[in-house]
């Protein structure tokens, strides 16, 4: 009979123990390179920029999970164009679930500074949030005993579970665990910012050792570190995904969590429960992939490299007949400066009032350039068929070829 976990003490170590500091300069870095991205672009544009990144993160989180769907399929059901295909359809729904969980979530952080993130009420809010839009197809799970459970959006699980080979803390144990959980990590409580980056790295793994819902674990904790790293602003102004990191290199994100699963293996390893070395492991692994998706994003906002694909994007397009050669000054200028008031499309293009209207026209039904007013400034939009001409690489070349 397997022996589950009852006690808190059991999820020990909280934090790793790092002798040679290698977390602390990850965190350091990470801090710096995120600040320097948040500034990359102006407001304006940079949150056209975070509307491509929210679909973005749907798309890589549910990946983890085996559930994978194309952004155009993500973008039609933000508009809420489903596809007659159930399965499909059941697809998007999830995708849409998690932008829109997503956006509630930023929204919740911005209004309230003191929202406690790490409490079992802001986690299972998440869940709730996530599951009551999700077809019945998502709401029951069937068990290794191949029994049929119903998955209650919010509400913690009542039966015991197993992951491999990790058996997840007892049932009628997970307040008190959520509890030490809630107690260690709260990052209002830890007043050195670089042991709270170096919280959201282990909590990350703790939150996913716990288990605290029958289903739906993996999306809750990626969207729990995503508020952390938003809490802490770490989020470059809603600019990187670490889930698109743990997505790319899925068979590494599946093995530091394995191995942070792990109990002790002597002496050398700590003092608590699990082992040290694994949640080191872990928690370099978690830094340093958000330290290269942060890098990722800055190489891809570098604004000769946009401005070179505005041009490339135009030239091409040109050969279908779409767009004029001045459409190109417009969208960078607009890119640059966040938004353009109407009146200036003369002055931009060199043409006449009403060719530059036309140009304008042109690019707005394309859905390039949006505006909140029918007579109003125009700012940047990036819908999902043209994103791989501006941001490329950004979802796998197999989906990224299929974009258009």
């Amino acid at each position: 009979m397997i022996q589950l976990y009852e006690l808190p003490s059991a999820m020990e170590p909280m934090y790793p123990y790092d002798d040679k500091g290698e977390l602390n300069k990850l965190a350091i870095e990470l801090i710096r390179k995120s600040a320097a991205l948040s500034q990359t672009l102006h407001p304006v544009t940079r949150r056209a920029v975070a509307q491509v990144v929210k679909p973005m993160n749907s798309y890589y989180s549910n990946l983890i999970e085996g559930h994978n769907i194309h952004p155009l399929d993500i973008e039609k059901a933000l508009k809420k164009d489903y596809s007659q295909d159930p399965g499909k359809r059941i697809l998007q729904m999830e995708s849409k679930a998690h932008v829109e969980v997503q956006e509630s979530m930023e929204k919740r952080i911005r209004e309230d500074g003191n929202v406690n993130i790490c409490s079992f009420e802001f986690i299972s809010w998440i869940h709730k949030e996530f599951y009551k839009e999700l077809p019945d197809e998502f709401r029951f799970v069937r068990t290794k005993e191949g029994e049929t459970s119903e998955v209650i959006p919010g509400n913690p699980r009542t039966g015991e579970v197993e992951i491999g080979a990790h058996v997840a803390p007892a049932a009628k144990s997970l307040s008190s665990f959520l509890s030490r959980f809630n107690e260690v990590y709260r990052p209002d409580k830890i007043n050195d910012p670089i042991k709270r980056i170096i919280a959201a790295a282990a909590s990350h793994h703790r939150l996913a050792w716990i288990h605290p819902f029958l289903d739906g674990n993996g999306r809750v904790m990626r969207l729990y570190t995503h508020a952390y790293m938003m809490r802490e602003q770490l989020d470059g102004e809603g600019l990187w995904s670490i889930s698109r990191g743990f997505s790319k290199g899925q068979e590494c994100y599946r093995g530091a969590l394995h191995n942070a699963d792990l109990q002790r293996y002597n002496d050398y390893d700590g003092r608590g429960n699990l082992s040290n070395k694994g949640l080191l492991e872990f928690s370099r692994f978690f830094l340093e992939t958000a330290i290269d998706q942060v890098d990722f994003m800055k190489g891809l906002l570098d604004l000769d490299d946009i401005q070179r694909r505005i041009i490339r994007f135009i030239d091409l397009q040109k050969v279908h007949g779409n767009f004029k050669e001045e459409s190109k000054y417009v969208l960078t200028e607009v890119f640059l400066k966040g938004q353009v008031n109407r009146k200036e499309m003369e002055r931009i293009t060199g043409k006449s009032e009403n060719t530059a209207r036309r140009i304008m026209k042109e690019l707005i039904e394309h859905g390039l350039l949006i505006s909140d007013e029918i007579t109003g400034p125009v700012k940047m939009n990036f819908p999902a068929k043209y994103v791989g001409y501006f941001f490329p690489k950004l979802y796998p070349e197999n989906i990224e070829a299929t974009l258009e």
